[in-house]
């Protein structure tokens, strides 16, 4: 079972940027793409950008291409994603996990972006 343990959150105005972690507990997540999640209030979790397992960027959502990069250190088991140019609407609570995601969620990281 891979723990995603996820980091980074916070409070920021707009305009500014944030750098979010995800460490692994149990086991590695080495080999396996990666993804990036978020939920914001009263809506689903949708997926944010996603990499393979050589490093290699798969997909951004079209909300977030420009301003955001995810990447990653295998020998680390970390992944991270940066995100500049935040807007008020990327407040949700952020989490990291294999993609496709197991039915195992971590307690993701908040963040919140004010006008």
């Amino acid at each position: 079972q891979v723990q995603p343990v996820e980091s980074g959150g916070g409070l920021v105005q707009a305009g500014e940027s944030l750098r979010l972690s995800c460490a692994a507990s149990g086991r590695t997540f080495t080999g396996y793409t990666m993804g990036w999640f978020r939920q914001a209030p009263g809506k689903g979790r949708e997926l944010v950008a996603r990499i393979g397992w050589s490093g290699i960027p798969l997909e951004y959502a079209d909300s977030v291409k420009g301003r955001f990069t995810i990447f990653r250190d295998n020998v680390k088991n970390t992944v991270w994603l940066q995100m500049n140019n935040l807007k008020p609407e990327d407040t949700a609570v952020y989490y990291c996990n294999k993609y496709p995601p197991p039915d195992y969620w971590g307690q993701g990281t908040q963040v919140t972006v004010s006008s």
